[in-house]
């Protein structure tokens, strides 16, 4: 560290006679150097932060502006909600005026709507009953049908020699030769 002072020491003892030199002095330099720091800052800084500025402003004024529009949304829903609350209680003092009748008449209707979806409802339930019960059945035909193939294969391939292939294949040949000539 000593070595490093000595260093600073020694470059303030350089003569100023050439065009480059250390000025040692720091009340001297430090005011100067400040000012053009602070000079750039100001000239260069000024305009970054107008633009800061500038785009925060945008921002808040877009955000009460859209405040603004909620609201009026609000304020409109609340008005229709409001007029759609009168609509229902006239209609709830309609039926109070008319009496009871109505709503026994719509009872008495909403029973019998509901008596034939019901019915329907349970023949859709039958015919899916009825087409599960074939789609079973098939696929158990089915896999009857493979195994009792695979059992005759099995029982074919273990009985049938080399012999007996031959012979086989050699008349299968002869009745499709026949065939073939017929059909010629």
């Amino acid at each position: 560290m000593k070595n490093l002072t000595d260093s600073f020491v020694f470059l303030g003892y350089w003569s100023s006679a050439g065009s480059f030199g250390f000025n040692t002095d720091i009340l001297a330099t430090n005011p100067i150097n400040l000012s053009v720091v602070f000079g750039v800052l100001i000239f260069f800084g000024k305009g970054v932060l107008s633009d800061l500025l500038d785009n925060r402003k945008q921002r808040i004024l877009n955000t009460i502006r859209n405040s603004e529009e909620l609201r009026e949304g609000a304020i409109e829903q609340l008005e229709k909600a409001r007029a759609r609350l009168r609509k229902v209680e006239m209609e709830a003092d309609q039926f109070r005026v008319n009496g009871y009748s109505e709503i026994e008449r719509e009872k008495f209707n909403l029973i019998k709507s509901t008596y034939k979806t019901f019915e329907q409802l349970e023949n859709y339930k039958n015919e899916t009953i009825r087409f599960e019960q074939q789609r079973a059945i098939n696929q158990v035909r089915q896999r009857v049908f493979q195994q009792a193939l695979q059992e005759a294969l099995g029982t074919l391939n273990s009985c049938l020699t080399n012999e007996l292939h031959l012979r086989t294949i050699s008349a299968n040949i002869g009745m499709f030769g026949v065939m073939k000539e017929i059909t010629d």
